[in-house]
């Protein structure tokens, strides 16, 4: 049985709704398989799901709730538990994991930044393609920058809004 259906949520709209939101995190440049799971996922009340929960929900085999899962994993939107008592995994969406996955961009940014670096001394600071390089450095260096004072203003206003976690 479907959460949809012990809750008394009507299972077509909740199906809608996934496939809507998986949609819109498709065009925004997330594969299509770990978009549908992590909009199950984050429908669910209880944010949590094992494989078998997934693939019967969202119509996927295993295989394909595995390597959405791994992606998942990987950018820090989900987190992987042991069922209590059981071998089972369950896959766990977060609160915060908006928060968990731009805040671990930082080592993305900081090889970028690394790489932009290189690019400059090799390019030449003095040349087009090197001041293009020193631009994008100095945009990614903002960001960074940028992005650690939202993510404190951010806590700020969560648990003024959720309270304390």
């Amino acid at each position: 049985m479907t959460e949809s259906a012990g809750s008394g949520r009507d299972a077509e709209a909740v199906s809608k709704f996934v496939e809507s939101f998986a949609a819109q995190l498709v065009e925004a440049g997330m594969p299509r398989m770990p978009a549908r799971v992590f909009a199950a996922l984050l429908s669910s009340d209880e944010g949590a799901r094992t494989s078998a929960e997934l693939g019967e929900q969202l119509r996927i085999s295993p295989a394909a709730v595995s390597g959405a899962v791994r992606y998942l994993a990987q950018t820090h939107m989900v987190s992987r538990e042991r069922e209590p008592g059981s071998r089972r995994e369950r896959y766990r969406v977060h609160g915060d994991q908006w928060y968990e996955a731009l805040t671990n961009r930082e080592t993305v940014l900081k090889r970028w930044e690394g790489a932009l670096r290189e690019g400059v001394t090799s390019l030449g600071a003095d040349t087009p393609a090197g001041r293009r390089m020193a631009e994008t450095l100095a945009f990614f260096e903002f960001v960074e920058v940028e992005i650690v004072q939202m993510m404190e203003r951010w806590r700020v206003h969560r648990e003024k809004t959720f309270g304390p976690e």
